[in-house]
């Protein structure tokens, strides 16, 4: 826990395994074995899913360009960031700004509009009980 809190807190600047495991007193190999156990990922993807969502903030919130929010959350290549950022949103940064855009409603209202959706499109269905 303390290892991911870092990562939480340090997550625009250069990390790598050795520097994060080293927060948590084990080696690395064991902490990226400890780490995919706990969490269900990789360490690096935690880290890259922590980045992307930091950047889908800064894409609805702010006017700032695709290229600054990139090296502000922490990628150095524009190139991985919008690969990455379309493996784990769908979308690329660009296109998810242009959808995602500044919502003017009352906030529940923005709650629901940000609420992930089904993959099939679909809301979900809820069972009975009988």
């Amino acid at each position: 826990m303390r290892a991911r809190d870092a990562m939480d807190r340090s997550y625009a600047e250069p990390l790598d395994v050795r520097a994060v495991a080293a927060v948590a007193h084990i080696s690395p190999a064991h902490f990226s074995r400890c780490f995919r156990a706990v969490f269900g990922e990789s360490p690096h993807r935690y880290l890259q899913r922590r980045r992307v969502e930091r950047s889908m903030f800064l894409l609805r919130e702010s006017d700032r360009t695709v290229t600054d929010i990139c090296f502000d959350v922490g990628f150095s290549s524009v190139g991985t960031f919008s690969r990455t950022f379309r493996e784990i949103v769908g979308q690329t940064p660009s296109a998810y700004r242009e959808g995602h855009g500044p919502i003017v409603a009352p906030h529940c209202v923005q709650l629901a509009a940000m609420r992930p959706r089904s993959s099939a499109g679909r809301p979900a269905q809820q069972s009975t009980i009988g």
